[in-house]
């Protein structure tokens, strides 16, 4: 499995307790480089192709790891299409090896505390990945564990037909159908509920996709990542194609001059195409029972696939002890640097965060409030202070 890892530049702490944050990338088939190249990592790409340094970089004060995950996506190479994993825990099994094997690169790697960032459809990743380790660290003798503290899902696509379910309404409420599309949308959205239900699971995906098409059409939207953007906002992926194909990055990153580097792939897609609409809230469940693994959402507030109201949606049905307390919890306003940033809210393990002026690539919008909030968020500091309730050991 191809990745690149960066050393955190200004930790005050022991490297051996310098925390390792690792990306999992959203949409299947869609590789880590557009995180690490665009949203979070030390270098973001520019239109002319070019690198420049990034303000809102993750590797301020920790590691930073980005596997191209699963196998045949970006430059991790599958041998034969049958290699790709076709569900969750096939990707976690991967996922696992590969982390294992990094960790076993340098002693001072071995316990340092790790927390999983998973974007959009790669919330799932995050979600699960952590509950197989924690499995896998019941089984093991306490010095060959590993250090698991968090996990973090941005704009996450946890639960796909609940959140579906609320994007006609969040399209009207912001104006930009109107009610007579709305019902119809809705009704269109009962067709998707229907698929699910009886695990037509691919046959769901696509029916989610062509409602999303349909809203785009009435709302002359190019995409539903951010509502406020007219044009198409994501050529990213063209410039990092660009950058990533030149021989000399090849060269320097170690990659076979003839391996062709894409930002997505079609054939990991296809393979995950019955995985799209699958629940993994019970993995999200799990993890707040047992109230010792720290979990961070965050959301862009213009994001119609899986912003604010997408996420309220699948958060509340949670069953979970502490889901009503959360509820009732107080909403917070959140500053980065005296300005108006977002809001947070909290209970117990739980934090909630909603980023403003920001889509569905948060990082990528917001990329200083985005470090401060992950800063603040692992070390504990200010409105990200843990809740007295919460076990962490």
């Amino acid at each position: 499995m191809f990745y690149a890892f960066y050393e955190a530049q200004n930790s005050t702490l022991p490297l051996s307790e310098t925390p390792l944050v690792i990306w999992l990338h959203g949409g299947p088939g869609s590789s880590a480089m557009v995180g690490n190249f665009y949203e979070v990592g030390p270098w973001r790409i520019t239109e002319s192709i070019t690198l420049e340094p990034n303000p809102g970089s993750w590797n301020n004060y920790f590691g930073l790891l980005f596997p191209d995950n699963p196998i045949g996506t970006g430059f991790s190479i599958a041998s034969s299409p049958q290699e790709i994993p076709t569900d969750q825990q096939g990707i976690s099994r991967h996922l696992f090896t590969a982390i294992a094997q990094f960790l076993q690169l340098d002693p001072v790697f071995k316990h340092r505390p790790i927390y999983f960032n998973g974007e959009s459809y790669g919330g799932k990743y995050a979600s699960t990945i952590t509950n197989f380790i924690l499995k896998r660290n019941a089984e093991l003798h306490p010095s060959q564990r590993m250090n698991l503290v968090g996990v973090v899902i941005g704009d996450g696509i946890i639960e796909a037909v609940t959140q579906a379910g609320t994007e006609p309404a969040n399209a009207y409420y912001v104006g930009l159908i109107n009610e007579k599309q709305k019902s119809e949308l809705e009704k269109d959205q009962l067709e998707v509920v229907r698929l699910t239900q009886i695990q037509n699971w691919s046959e769901a995906a696509s029916e989610w996709r062509r409602v999303q098409d349909k809203i785009q059409n009435m709302s002359g939207l190019t995409s539903l990542f951010d509502y406020t953007r007219k044009d198409h906002p994501y050529h990213y992926q063209d410039w990092i194609t660009q950058f990533l194909n030149m021989a000399e990055v090849k060269k320097a990153l170690g990659v076979n001059e003839s391996q062709v580097f894409e930002t997505s792939s079609i054939e990991v897609r296809t393979a995950l195409e019955g995985d799209i609409m699958k629940s993994v809230k019970f993995r999200v469940e799990e993890l707040l029972r047992i109230n010792t693994i720290r979990v961070l959402l965050y959301q862009g507030q213009y994001d119609l696939l899986a912003g604010p109201v997408q996420t309220e949606a699948w958060v509340k049905t949670l069953k979970w002890e502490g889901i009503q307390d959360y509820l009732n919890a107080e909403r917070k306003i959140w500053k980065v640097n005296g300005e108006l940033a977002g809001y947070v809210q909290q209970w117990k393990s739980l934090t909630n965060v909603v980023v403003l002026g920001a889509g569905h690539l948060m990082p990528a919008d917001q990329p200083v409030n985005a470090q401060a909030m992950m800063q603040d968020w692992i070390l504990q500091r200010g409105i990200f202070g843990n809740s007295p309730s919460f076990n962490y050991i």
